[in-house]
């Protein structure tokens, strides 16, 4: 730190009942009331060099000493005003970044220019600020953040602008390079500026960051991980269930609770208006972070909307901790915020939007031949659009498996409508989710928490389901889940049936009440298809007579099954407003309702015929 020295006297002033003085042979005949301090000093030195105190004493009707001068305005208070007046004495004074802008203003408010005498303070304090504050990186740090008593004076005389100038041209010259001295030899950082920026109040951060992102030669990434810190030291931390915990910040044990949220608020929009716009140059936990203190802050719907953007653009860093937003604890309904989740999934989504399966490789490798000509640059275009066009596709794999984890999270909370679970699973496109065992686990854990459910509710939420896509463990969880509509649990023995009888393993049996459904179908000899689904129910190892050979059946019965499968795949959405009663009484409708398949049931009918013709030619 910087120090300066002017006067060569010694220090005279003492105090006596309250009363501040120096000591001199002549009696003083001026007293001046800073705030609670009276001072008796003499009018002759501190007249001559202050052309504020000449203009009031002229002012005074009654000059006799017992005259008191008030200055109840006087920036800096006493401190700053003892200063001066031992300035005016010749007494020897100590000035650095510390005690420089107080002085200063006082020295503006007292008028102490070259007007009133040359080589007066307020000069001698300029020629200090330009040639050794403002070239010092601390000093002018600890200078601008004690203008903040003084705002509008410092603003005025230009000392806030000056110091924010200084700073960002420090940064911008050396960004990734601290600056050393002779006394301090630290190791250099890539972001060694951004801690000590970090303790500047919100308005002169936020002015450094303008004019170092306005330069644009800082890179976007240290911009992101400077924010990130600032964000750390100043906003409130905020625990996974949104209470708000203690505050870190000193400033804010003063405030009152109604002004530390707005406080932070605008805090926390000022950050979210500084972050880059370059794709990556903040992290997806940091902007997760900030988006959760936003809904409890109750931030701007514009701040709100551009974190979900940014955050949708990488949403495949994020985590499922990350994605559970919780919405402010005094409002009702969710427990997490899923509307600006979908906000986030639609973003991702819109961004270059890959195809299902990665580009043909026989193309590339005929470029590939072709690059060794005039044509390498073609083939350098082409090679990295293959390349990014596959990393798209991985990210969306990844979201997909987030998106799951994430629903399955929030199928817990009880006031989730169904529409916005089932928006959330069908905004994920099909090709991203590789089996459907999550989006399994995510229908159990709503219908078990959501047990008022009535059959058309269970039925439109399990439609998101693909059971060919489910594994053999899922299968045989969904064969005994008793909470899963009567055709679904079919649907899963169906396929899980098929796959077996391909393979040579076992089929699940159906679940008792379903059993029992059948059976009291099959009883009443109401339906021969009722008796086929009894027999897949109750189905038997292949040791114990299921084999291959069993799905030899006469070609008339297979054409009835795929006419009553064609026949029923047009009327499915009737079909689901028909009550489980109702089923018994239709042969062919019941069936359906039982058994039909989501897609294309016609392609397991010709796998089935294929499998009987190449069992037979064995035989």
């Amino acid at each position: 730190m910087k120090f300066m020295k002017l006067g060569n006297r010694p220090d005279t002033f003492f105090t006596t009942e309250a009363i501040r003085s120096v000591s001199s042979e002549v009696s003083t005949d001026l007293q001046i009331q800073v705030h609670n301090s009276l001072y008796q000093l003499h009018k002759f030195p501190l007249l001559s060099k202050c052309l504020r105190l000449q203009k009031l004493c002229s002012s005074l009707k009654d000059t006799s000493e017992h005259t008191v001068i008030l200055l109840p305005d006087l920036p800096g208070g006493a401190e700053a005003f003892e200063v001066c007046a031992k300035f005016c004495y010749g007494i020897t004074i100590t000035l650095s970044s510390l005690n420089i802008v107080p002085v200063r203003c006082a020295a503006e408010y007292l008028q102490m220019s070259d007007d009133a005498d040359r080589g007066n303070l307020v000069g001698k304090l300029e020629l200090f600020f330009k040639s050794c504050i403002l070239r010092r990186w601390k000093d002018t740090l600890v200078t601008l953040q004690s203008t903040r008593n003084y705002s509008p004076l410092c603003e005025e005389l230009g000392i806030t602008g000056r110091c924010i100038d200084a700073i960002a041209t420090a940064i911008i010259a050396s960004p990734t390079q601290a600056i050393t001295s002779s006394h301090s030899r630290k190791a250099a950082t890539k972001n060694w500026w951004a801690g000590d920026i970090s303790e500047l109040g919100i308005d002169h951060y936020w002015r450094v960051m303008v004019a170092v992102k306005s330069a644009g030669i800082v890179p976007n990434k240290l911009i992101g991980e400077a924010l990130r810190i600032y964000a750390r030291r100043w906003l409130p931390n905020m625990s996974r269930n949104g209470q708000q915990n203690e505050l870190e910040a000193d400033d804010s044990l003063s405030e009152s609770p109604t002004e530390a949220p707005v406080k932070h608020r605008l805090l926390m929009e000022k950050i979210v208006s500084l972050l880059p716009t370059e794709k990556g140059s903040v992290s997806c936990s940091f902007l997760l972070k900030l988006l959760k203190a936003a809904n409890i802050l109750h931030a701007s719907t514009s701040s709100k909307m551009d974190l979900a953007r940014r955050i949708g653009l990488q949403l495949e860093e994020a985590s499922v901790d990350g994605l559970l937003i919780p919405l402010d604890s005094n409002s009702s309904g969710t427990l997490y915020d899923v509307d600006i989740v979908m906000a986030m999934l639609e973003e991702f989504l819109l961004q270059g939007q890959s195809p299902a399966t990665s580009p043909p490789r026989e193309k590339l490798r005929c470029e590939r031949r072709r690059s060794r000509s005039s044509e390498n640059v073609e083939f350098e275009v082409q090679e990295n659009s293959r390349r990014s066009s596959s990393a798209s596709h991985s990210s969306k794999l990844r979201v997909a498996k987030l998106i799951d984890g994430y629903l399955q999270e929030i199928a817990r909370d009880e006031n989730l409508p169904m529409k916005k679970l089932i928006a959330i699973a069908e905004a994920v496109p099909d090709f991203a989710r590789l089996d459907h065992d999550d989006l399994y686990r995510v229908i159990d854990i709503y219908l078990r928490v959501h047990p008022e459910l009535d059959k058309n509710a269970r039925k439109q939420l399990c439609r998101i389901l693909d059971c060919k896509k489910l594994s053999v463990e899922a299968c045989m969880h969904a064969a005994q889940n008793e909470l899963l509509p009567l055709r679904v649990v079919v649907q899963v023995l169906f396929f899980e049936h098929s796959r077996a009888a391909m393979s040579g393993g076992q089929v699940t049996e159906l679940p008792s009440n379903i059993k029992a459904l059948l059976a009291k179908t099959t009883a009443r000899g109401e339906d021969r298809d009722a008796l086929k689904l009894h027999h897949i129910g109750t189905a038997t190892p292949l040791e114990d007579g299921w084999s291959i050979s069993r799905l030899k059946c006469p070609a008339t019965k297979l054409a009835t099954l795929k006419t009553k499968l064609a026949e029923e795949e047009d009327n499915d959405m009737d079909d689901d407003l028909i009550p489980r009663d109702a089923l018994m009484r239709s042969a062919s409708s019941r069936f359906k309702a039982l058994c039909s398949l989501p897609k294309k049931p016609k392609r397991i009918i010709s796998k089935l015929l294929a499998m009987n013709r190449s069992a037979s030619e064995r035989n």
